[in-house]
């Protein structure tokens, strides 16, 4: 039997607790390409280069024939996240148009504190309790109300996304064919929710994005039909799924960090530098899977050949020693923190400033208020995904909750 590569063992579900011994391995070359002619590229400076190349693609309409069938075609449309310029530019302006600058500049900072007041609510549930999901409890249901109540999704709503979500999520990087059915049926659903939702916000607009969307005329036009649907179901999952993991990855660091999770107890502005190294020490998303070039790029020794299918490490990439310090050292205090957890070049998150506001706020509100928290198993159960990679449970011990606004 062939031995399995590095990246094979890294997809391996059985590794996904302590990825980075492999990720170490990895680097030993910047780029390694799979007997199946995927291209594994692994090094902080290659990825950097490449996530600003114009020759890498994110339209997997653009592989060759005989690599087709590694992205089974989902129904329905594609959002600007796996398309190129000049299209790509197109939608995104039209969806960064409801979310920030130069539209709506003040958007996020506005939100504040009802995020702080969606928390506050989440963790006074639990206070007569002693232990608690804190995924199920806190992690979860904080950034869902977020971003439902960006778009305008009424919160009794809410909980239909879960059984949406997963079934997307897991059909990320190899899928079997099952994966790839239960993401279609669930992609199927979320987009008859949302071209039900649209209409009625044509006729009945608010302050919501989806209302924006649906009757804004920029000078690139509305989001119209597919674009649409495409742009809100992704909205939808990148705008709570990730800030999952780095809120859960977050705690699960901390509790392993004592030290730095009685600064956060202490330190008022402590949280800013804490989560953008958590963002570089226990990243929400591993892997960027689905990408190609549209012409050969050289990377060192190596040629990554037009059509290919390349896998981009961000976490490994996050730990290279050769460009970011005692790398494996969990520091929050690195004065230059430059990780590659929100990509980079043209498909740069534009969720980011409000990933960092929520993970700052949940994780400030859960160390000031949990007494003598513990965790109850270490290392606590993981995902399915080794893209979007994070415990699916991490379950906490306590003494008691603390008042809100206490210390």
């Amino acid at each position: 039997m062939t031995e399995a590569s590095l990246y094979d063992q890294i997809l391996d579900f059985s590794n996904r607790a302590n990825p980075w011994p492999l990720y170490e391995k990895l680097r030993s070359q910047p780029v390694w390409q799979e007997s199946d002619g995927t291209f594994v590229v692994s090094t902080y400076r290659e990825i950097y280069a490449l996530m600003h190349d114009p020759r890498l693609s994110s339209d997997m309409t653009n592989l060759l024939p005989q690599f087709a069938d590694r992205v089974p075609p989902a129904e329905g449309p594609h959002s600007f996240i796996t398309t190129d310029p000049p299209r790509h530019d197109v939608l995104r302006r039209l969806a960064m148009r409801q979310f920030g600058p130069p539209h709506r500049p003040d958007l996020i900072d506005r939100l504040t504190p009802a995020l702080s007041g969606i928390v506050t609510g989440l963790i006074d549930k639990i206070a007569e309790k002693q232990e608690v999901d804190l995924v199920d409890e806190v992690a979860y249901p904080f950034p869902v109300a977020v971003i439902c109540h960006l778009l305008g999704v009424p919160p009794e709503d809410e909980p239909k996304f879960s059984a949406w979500v997963n079934p997307i999520v897991n059909a990320l990087a190899r899928p079997t064919p099952e994966q790839v059915q239960a993401r279609d049926d669930a992609r199927q659903q979320m987009s008859n929710y949302m071209f039900e939702l649209a209409q009625r916000r044509r006729t009945e607009p608010g302050d919501d994005m989806i209302s924006g969307y649906v009757t804004d005329d920029s000078p690139d036009g509305r989001l119209e039909g597919g674009d649409l649907f495409a742009t809100l179901m992704l909205l939808l999952i990148a705008g709570h799924e990730t800030t999952v993991n780095l809120i859960t990855n977050g705690w699960l660091t901390l509790q392993r960090h004592p030290d730095v999770l009685e600064r956060l107890r202490t330190e008022p502005r402590f949280a800013i530098r804490l989560v953008e190294e958590l963002l570089r020490y226990e990243p929400s998303v591993h892997i960027l899977p689905f990408r190609t070039a549209v012409s050969d790029i050289e990377i060192g020794d190596t040629t990554i050949r037009k059509g290919h299918p390349i896998a981009v490490m961000l976490a490994s990439g996050n730990r290279d020693p050769e460009c970011i310090p005692h790398a494996d050292r969990f520091d929050p205090d690195r004065a230059d923190n430059v990780h590659l957890s929100f990509a980079g070049g043209v498909h740069y998150c534009f969720g980011a400033p409000l990933a960092r506001l929520e993970a700052q706020i949940a994780l400030t509100q859960l160390a000031k208020r949990l007494h003598n928290p513990r965790l109850v198993a270490d290392p606590p159960p993981y995902r399915p995904s080794p893209v979007l990679r994070g415990p699916i449970h991490l379950r906490v011990a306590y003494e008691s909750i603390l008042p809100a606004g206490n210390g």
